[in-house]
């Protein structure tokens, strides 16, 4: 690989970090690679390079981890349904949603939530009564 001029880097750099700051504010809304290129001031081509070679990923794969890290939040901290997660991330199809979730993060959604929520308020321990020497 040609050695990039600083400048180069430096671009792409911003590009990068921009588009990144784009995905995690607007993760849900219907975005799409050439949307954050107008919105950085860029072209397609130079935000994919951008992301190659300095994400070392690709938008979609960014995209994906930024709604499956905030679905696993979700499924840990709120009572919502995985249909309404799944809205909530970003995804209109909860089957499409469930395959995405288990491939980034090996398990089901539902599977997810049940091993990884710890119950709210867990069972005092049963105190036994010691008998007193009268």
């Amino acid at each position: 690989m040609p050695v990039q001029r600083a400048a180069t880097v430096r671009h792409r750099t911003s590009l990068f970090h921009d588009a990144v700051a784009i995905v995690e504010h607007d993760f849900a809304a219907e975005v799409s690679l050439d949307d954050i290129a107008r919105r950085v001031a860029s072209s397609r081509r130079q935000l994919q390079r951008a992301y190659a070679e300095i994400g070392r990923t690709t938008f979609r794969e960014h995209l994906t981890a930024v709604r499956m890290e905030r679905a696993a939040d979700l499924l840990d901290h709120s009572a919502m349904t995985v249909r309404q997660v799944a809205n909530r991330v970003g995804y209109r199809q909860p089957a499409q949603f469930a395959k995405a979730f288990r491939r980034h993060h090996g398990a089901s959604p539902s599977d997810y939530r049940a091993t990884r929520r710890l119950p709210e308020h867990p069972a005092a321990p049963a105190l036994r009564r010691v008998p007193t020497a009268a």
